[in-house]
C-alpha cells in the first residue's frame, strides 16, 4: 500500500503526528491530507487521459495518412486505366476508319 511502509513505520509516523499537533487538530489534518490525496489523484487521472487521447489522436492521424496514400495509388491507377482504354478506344476507331477509306487492311 505504501511501498516500503510498514505497520511499525506508520505507528511511528502516527505517534509523532500526535504529539506535534495534538489530538485535536489530528482529525482536521487527517481530512486535509485526504482531501488533497483526492485532489491529486482526480487531477492524474485527468492528465492521463488526456494523454491517451492525444495518443489516440495521432494515431488516428496515422491511419488517415496511409489511408489517404492509398486513396491516391487508386486514382493514379484509375487515370492509368482510363489513359490506356482511351489510347486503344483511338487505335480501334483510326483501324474503322482505315476499313471504311480502304486504306487498311481487309478484313475477312
Amino acid at each position: 500500500m505504501f511501498g516500503s511502509i510498514g505497520p511499525a513505520e506508520l505507528i511511528l509516523i502516527f505517534v509523532i503526528a500526535l504529539l506535534v499537533f495534538g489530538p485535536k487538530k489530528l482529525p482536521e489534518i487527517g481530512r486535509s491530507v485526504g482531501k488533497a490525496l483526492r485532489e491529486f489523484k482526480k487531477t492524474s487521472d485527468e492528465i492521463k487521459g488526456r494523454i491517451e487521447e492525444e495518443i489516440e489522436a495521432s494515431e488516428l492521424k496515422d491511419i488517415r495518412k496511409d489511408i489517404q496514400s492509398g486513396v491516391d495509388d487508386i486514382r493514379s491507377g484509375v487515370k492509368d486505366l482510363t489513359s490506356g482504354v482511351t489510347d486503344i478506344k483511338k487505335e480501334i476507331q483510326k483501324d474503322i476508319e482505315a476499313h471504311e477509306t480502304g486504306e487498311g487492311p481487309k478484313v475477312t
